[in-house]
This record gives C-alpha cells, structure tokens and sequence, in this order.
C-alpha cells in the first residue's frame, strides 16, 4: 500500500490548513549547540557555524515591536551559546507578554550563565527545558554520556532561583521525545510520572511536560533512513492522523524567524526549506504578522504534528 501524501490526506478530509490569528513570534538564533541529539531535525551542533548576528536581531526586535506578539519564543540549536542572547531578551522582554527560552539545560550549565539566568529572573523568562526521560540510560542514548547528570544539576539550580516553584511567577516547563521511531506515550501520564520520579528522586519541581514526537528531517530522519525505519516511522504516523489537531496546530498562530532572518510556518518547515506562503522572505522586509486565512506550507513531516494527541 502507498501510503497517501499529507498534501492527499487533508484533501480526503475536506481540509484546509491556513492561519488564525498569528500571536506567537519564534525566533530560531542558531544551529550552534553543545549536542549532537539523535533525533534533533535541525542537525544542530558543536561544529555548525550558523548564528543570528547583531544585524538580524535588531530586525527582529523592530518586527516585534510591530508585531505586538502576545508570546515571543527564543530557541535554537543551544541559544545560550550564541554571543549577543542577553541583548536580544533585554530587547524583547518589554515588547510581549510573555518571553520564553528553550534550552537543552547542559548549556546553562556548561559555562558560567548567572547573569543570564539573573536576566531571565528579572524579566520573568519563562523556561522550556528539553529533557527526555528520567532514565539515565535513555537519556544518555539520545543526547549523549553525562547528559541526565548536568541536566539534573542545572534543574535543581533553576528550582533554588523560584523557577518551577508553586506560586512562584518563574515558569519552567519541560520537553520529552521519544527516543527512537515510535509515538510519546500519553502527555498527562507522562507528566504525572515526570514529576513523582523527579520530586523522589531528586526533590525537583517543574510546571508542566510536553511530549512530542520525533519529527522525520534533519538528524533523525537519516537514523530513520540509515536503520531502515523511515518508511514505517511515516507509515506509522500516517495510520495514527487525527483531524481534530489541525485546530490547535502551533503553525496556525506562529510565525517561525530563522538565524538569518528569513520567515517560516514553523521551526520544522525551516528544516525542511518550506518558506512561509512558498517564497523566501525576509523579517525587515515584513511590516505585520501574516493575514487570517494564509495558507501554510506542508509536507509529508507533517504527520507528526497530527499524529495521536498531536503537537500543539
């Protein structure tokens, strides 16, 4: 059996995928990153030359000032490890609602980052951390050896300032993929299990989990190819499509920002080269988010957003 295009499956369904209401600004400063994860789609890492300068930035922030985002999103690669990170948040911090940084934790801890991390606090930067499982094992297969260890070390400094404390204004979430070619288990089972294991083994306290599933570009889609799993991983994702995800999709209300400055649906359709509405684009050439209604560019990658519970 052939398996059916995203681009078919959606027409079966008498779909359409355009945009909401576009509120969320993220900003991809570059591939530079202190990991080389398996199932990373941008293929970051520590040899990668690609990251945002002083130039793009200010386009950036002057977009955001624009833009009026209800949520400003920094991500990467490893953002902590790109010169010119504090100017950015001290930048936008006062143009959205709500700042957050994606961090994979072992690059807070890899350098001496106290006054980012006392610029976070200041600002009220909300944290997403990746971290995968509480099994050491499963850790250290997907993101390498000693990894659970810096990771927790860095968890539990972010808990002793307020981060991920009840009641605390600090918000540190966390964000778990599987660790080979199958779906994440159940999003609130996974997040109660995370925090008991977490609280006994380690007396560390987080706000919410995220699971996702792999996305099959970049890094994880040649494991994919190369331990001749691709074409059962997309069948599998395929089989697994759910039509009610399509409403909560993060690409209908995001605008994705790479390090150079060109404009994408999301952080995935900037791995797979999709620009926003098929034609490159740059941020300062943009005077307002994207209309309602613009169609978004899509690919057979796709299937892992609309998979199961989907990735919102």
């Amino acid at each position: 059996m052939v398996m059916e295009s995203f681009s078919q499956i959606l027409a079966r369904h008498n779909l359409t995928l355009s945009r909401s209401k576009t509120d969320i600004l993220q900003v991809n400063v570059g591939l530079l990153c202190n990991q080389s994860c398996r199932h990373c789609h941008l293929e970051a890492g520590p040899t990668r030359k690609e990251v945002m300068d002083r130039r793009t930035m200010d386009q950036i922030i002057a977009f955001a000032e624009r833009g009026k985002f209800a949520i400003i999103d920094i991500t990467g690669g490893a953002p902590e490890m790109v010169a010119g990170l504090e100017y950015l948040i001290e930048s936008l911090a006062p143009l959205t609602q709500k700042l957050m940084l994606r961090s994979n934790l072992t690059a807070l801890a890899d350098r001496n980052h106290d006054g980012l991390l006392s610029l976070c606090q200041n600002h009220s930067v909300a944290i997403v951390a990746s971290f995968p499982s509480t099994n050491e094992r499963q850790t250290e297969s997907q993101r390498g050896r000693g990894v659970l260890e810096r990771s927790v070390e860095m968890l539990r400094k972010l808990n002793t300032l307020g981060y991920g404390r009840n009641g605390s204004r600090l918000e540190l979430n966390l964000v778990s993929n599987p660790a080979g070619a199958f779906l994440p288990t159940s999003q609130c089972q996974a997040e109660k299990r995370f925090k008991q294991e977490l609280n006994r083994k380690w007396s560390i306290t987080f706000n919410n989990l995220h699971t996702f599933a792999n996305i099959p570009l970049g890094r994880f889609g040649k494991w994919l190819t190369k331990s001749g799993n691709y074409e059962g991983y997309l069948q599998k994702l395929s089989d697994s499509f759910n039509p009610e995800t399509l409403k909560g999709l993060m690409c209908r209300n995001l605008l994705s920002v790479s390090w150079d400055g060109y404009l994408y649906d999301c952080d995935f359709n900037q791995a797979a080269g999709l620009y926003l509405s098929s034609t490159p684009k740059h941020v300062s050439e943009m005077d307002t988010p994207p209309e309602y209604g613009t169609p978004i560019a899509v690919g057979d990658h796709c299937y892992a957003c609309t998979a199961g519970s989907g990735f919102t």
